[in-house]
């Protein structure tokens, strides 16, 4: 049985997703077998346009997936990803000297190398010029709220407070982010990678740039036609592998990441030159998108 396992904190978006009639008879209809969404549409007895919002919706928060099948002509086949999930109402208890948590300001970074379209914000102007390159190296990039680019990408180095001798069992970055299209479109694909200490741990597709309605944290002054909010994603790597929201992407482990050989841990997030979609990033700081945070790095350890 497939079982995605929450904290209370990451059920809140899939619990908003649910919170939907026409959702819930989709998962059920789906744990019979894959379906298009004409097959869906008829099943429940409403517009092909609605039963595709809602089969998006449930695609964005990671309950189903889309496949592009071929045959006469070729056919969208949507697919239940889990059979059951679990929401943990109470956090994992952990002593506070076995964790290290560290919060970056997304406009810290140590090296970037970006193409337009790009630019950054604080949270009151335009950082210098917007699609310069150039910008990315002012002295103000520090104050950034929100940061996109086409392709390329930029580096963080978190310090390592992790102790001599211990066991490092699990490592996480968590930031809010999301595609990055003209002003904003909801359909705009983008493979955004994640590598850890040079290590190419997994990508997660972003379903689109996301505006049209302003984002809780974001300013006024920056218009509702323009990206405004984004999604919280969780990278996480341990002894089992790495996974993203607690999907398994790939086989590398906390070992193969040697977070002891350095006196920093490098983060490096961004979108490849040749990737299937390249629809580029945006990433949101603690005033500006829907997430009160800026990029998030936790550790946790126990004596060897």
């Amino acid at each position: 049985m497939r079982t995605l396992n929450l904290t209370l904190h990451e059920a809140i978006e899939i619990c908003k997703t649910l919170a939907h009639e026409h959702r819930m008879e989709i998962l059920k209809i789906l744990t019979g077998g894959p379906e298009n969404v004409n097959e869906l549409s008829e099943k429940l007895n409403i517009p092909f346009s609605s039963a595709a919002v809602n089969v998006k919706k449930l695609e964005e928060s990671g309950l189903i997936a889309t496949q592009m099948i071929p045959g006469r002509g070729s056919q969208k086949i949507n697919t239940k990803l889990y059979d059951r999930i679990i929401i943990n109402l109470e956090e994992p208890k952990t002593r506070n000297e076995d964790v290290v948590i560290i919060e970056m300001p997304i406009g810290e970074y140590v090296n970037c190398e970006v193409e337009p379209s790009c630019g950054l914000l604080g949270d009151q102007e335009i950082i210098h010029i917007l699609d310069d390159p150039r910008s990315f190296y002012e002295p103000e990039r520090k104050n950034a709220q929100l940061i996109w680019f086409r392709s390329g990408f930029v580096e963080y180095h978190f310090p390592n407070r992790i102790p001599y001798g211990v066991s490092i069992d699990e490592l996480s970055f968590s930031v809010e982010l999301c595609s990055e299209a003209p002003y904003h479109k909801l359909d705009w694909p983008s493979d955004i990678t994640c590598w850890i200490n040079g290590i190419e741990v997994g990508c997660w597709t972003s379903p689109g740039d996301l505006g049209g309605e302003r984002g809780f944290l974001t300013p006024s002054w920056w218009e509702s036609h323009n990206t405004q909010f984004g999604f919280l994603k969780k990278w996480k790597v341990n002894l089992e592998g790495s996974f993203i929201d607690g999907m398994r992407i790939s086989d590398f482990t906390i070992e193969d990441l040697k977070l002891l050989d350095k006196p920093y841990i490098s983060l490096k997030l961004g979108v490849k030159k040749d990737a299937y979609n390249v629809g580029g990033i945006n990433l949101f700081g603690s005033k500006f998108g829907n997430y009160e945070q800026d990029l998030l790095m936790k550790i946790e350890y126990s004596p060897s």
